[in-house]
């Protein structure tokens, strides 16, 4: 891969990510509180009305600029890391054209570049986490509702490492998560291709699709691992990650690991929809510029 293949790709994957923000932030702030404080909310519409009482439409899109520079971060990285990965992959295997690779193979591929990403949206997805459960963290007191707050109180009490709290969780959830995840794509792809035709040829409507399915893939392998993570990071919990999951488990039961899989699915189908049409569109124009430019140069 060229530096500037690389570069395509993380622009594009920057695309991708801010779209994926815009459709589903509401719904993975329903999703964090569920996950956090289940105690307070009786289901996903109760999550619904009672953040709309008391917050207002507003309080849907909390922590959406941490989850902004959080998705754009990931999918830059994400993207550019699996175009190198499959290359790698690919070399090990004896393979030169990523489209010849296997669907295990792909999948092996993202999730080798998730390693990458997610030391990228570690700190913000953090930040995020806190700013979606600031009330229900300080209720009757007035917090600075603001990224710049939050982020100077973590790291005036925890260092600039405190930043960093959850990070073996989030490679927890995301390294397993992303094989899963590219196969779900990559899976649906081929299954949706005409014969005759690649999987570049593929319509926006059937790009959708296989968007939406890797992201329910995704979030239905992890979505327990999301759920120790969001403990942690919301509580900044410094127990391990099979600690924190057995007191889920011993105080609140197995049905606990799965708060907030309904608003998750929801938001995650249409996001990762977005995400993966903004990112393949913004790719094909990108490379069909380049390629417009050197014929005239020529």
């Amino acid at each position: 891969m060229t530096n500037f293949e690389a570069s395509i790709d993380l622009f594009s994957g920057s695309v991708g990510g801010a779209c994926g923000v815009f459709v589903g932030q509401p719904m993975d702030t329903i999703k964090v509180k569920m996950q956090a404080f289940p105690h307070l909310y009786n289901g996903t519409y109760d999550c619904v009305k009672k953040i709309y009482k008391s917050e207002g439409f507003r309080g849907y899109y909390a922590g959406t600029l941490p989850s902004l520079i959080a998705n754009v971060g990931e999918n830059s990285v994400l993207f550019t890391a699996y175009g190198l990965c499959q290359k790698l992959v690919g070399r090990m295997l004896s393979v030169e054209n990523p489209d010849d690779m296997s669907l295990p193979s792909l999948a092996l591929a993202g999730s080798c570049a998730s390693i990458f990403s997610s030391i990228t949206i570690c700190p913000s997805e953090l930040v995020k986490c806190k700013l979606q459960a600031l009330r229900e963290l300080h209720k009757g007191s007035e917090v600075k509702h603001s990224v710049i707050g939050v982020t100077r109180k973590i790291i005036k009490e925890s260092g600039l490492t405190g930043l960093f709290t959850g990070l073996g969780a989030t490679w927890s959830r995301e390294v397993p998560g992303y094989f899963f995840f590219f196969l779900g794509y990559e899976g649906t792809r081929v299954l949706l291709t005409p014969e005759g035709k690649t999987k570049g040829d593929l319509s926006p409507l059937a790009t959708i699709c296989a968007g939406g399915i890797a992201g329910m893939t995704f979030w239905t392998c992890v979505f327990p691992m999301d759920v120790i993570k969001s403990r942690i990071q919301v509580f900044g919990d410094k127990r391990s990650i099979p600690a924190v999951g057995l007191q889920i488990l011993r105080t609140e039961g197995p049905k606990a690991l799965y708060n907030g899989l309904l608003p998750s699915l929801l938001r995650t189908f249409p996001a990762t929809a977005a995400l993966f049409l903004a990112y393949e569109n913004t790719k094909k124009l990108l490379n069909s510029l380049t390629k417009q430019n050197s014929s005239e140069v020529d």
